[in-house]
């Protein structure tokens, strides 16, 4: 028989402390609700503070119970990244859950703070840094996870080490955006092989949301084309609370296993309730893996101690 995992199978999280990158929209505002109506104290983590402080005025509205705090966390620039790991560590003695949520997607070629490529900067290096420095309290707290979020489009990425952030030209956005895709998977699965090695009570899980119908498309939706297709293609997206789950679901469902993948169940998983699903053969490369691993913590001065 096939049970629908939905947010009625969300266990009883009182106590948990869980953060959600990105927590003000889409995606990231449908797990900070879901976490919270279920007893979690959750963190807010968002770019802009207005934006974070009506998303959580929102859910208060309907959720007066909610134990919801808002912290600023810019992931495109690793000053910012330091100040909330500090921040938070200072404020709290456990970490539950990290949800990795936020990210860019197919955006012009732009840079981070720090000088890397956008997408690759954000979706990844940021949260590889964050991760890292948080790394101290995921492994006090028993049973924590890691959830990094990635998505259908890590199939057309392609690592390049030789040219990680398109320095030598030649870029496009749809490929940048599923190279950082990929990154998010072979971190991941390294990641839950490094606590594995180290004998750690954490997992690390990565999910991701089909075709879901947020603002993460605002800079594809600018092309004419997509002008032309958006009321098709709206039409066969699943909304955010539903884009949600399979994040939602690698978080806090009990069965779930280190270096698990889980995504919408239906056709060509753009919609549905979510399953344990599969990335596909690059994502599962240890050499790529391992360099990519070595470059991310060059690159932001992170080092990961296990």
């Amino acid at each position: 028989m096939n049970i629908k995992w939905t947010l009625d199978s969300v266990p009883d999280l009182t106590n948990k402390a869980i953060i959600v990158t990105g927590g003000n929209s889409g995606l990231g505002y449908e797990s900070v609700k879901a976490f919270a109506a279920k007893g979690a104290n959750v963190i807010l983590a968002c770019r802009d503070a207005d934006k974070g402080e009506a998303a959580k005025k929102t859910i208060l509205e309907t959720q007066p119970s909610s134990r919801i705090e808002l912290m600023t966390l810019d992931l495109a620039n690793l000053a910012s990244i330091h100040e909330f790991s500090d921040a938070f560590k200072q404020q709290n003695e456990r970490l539950d859950i990290l949800l990795n949520n936020a990210g860019v997607m197919m955006t012009p070629h732009l840079k981070t703070k720090d000088g890397f490529e956008l997408q690759l900067g954000t979706n990844h290096l940021g949260h590889f840094a964050l991760t890292g420095l948080l790394l101290e309290i995921l492994k006090k707290t028993p049973g924590s996870r890691v959830v990094n979020i990635s998505s259908n489009g890590h199939k057309r990425g392609k690592m390049d080490f030789d040219d990680l952030m398109y320095e030598k030209g030649g870029y496009s956005s749809i490929a940048a955006y599923g190279r950082s895709k990929l990154a998010n998977l072979l971190f991941t699965y390294e990641l839950q092989r490094r606590f594995e090695n180290a004998g750690l009570d954490c997992i690390a899980v990565a999910a991701h949301p089909g075709g879901s119908n947020t603002n993460l498309g605002r800079y594809i939706r600018k092309r004419i084309i997509v002008r032309i297709l958006w009321p098709l293609a709206k039409g066969i997206m699943q909304d955010a609370a539903m884009g949600a789950l399979p994040g939602i679901r690698a978080a806090v469902d009990p069965g779930v296993k280190g270096g698990e993948y889980y995504g919408p169940g239906g056709r060509m998983e753009m919609k549905g309730y979510p399953v344990k699903v599969t990335s596909n053969e690059a994502s599962h490369d240890l050499a790529d893996a391992e360099k990519l691993w070595d470059i991310s913590e060059k690159l932001t001065s992170v080092k990961y101690e296990f």
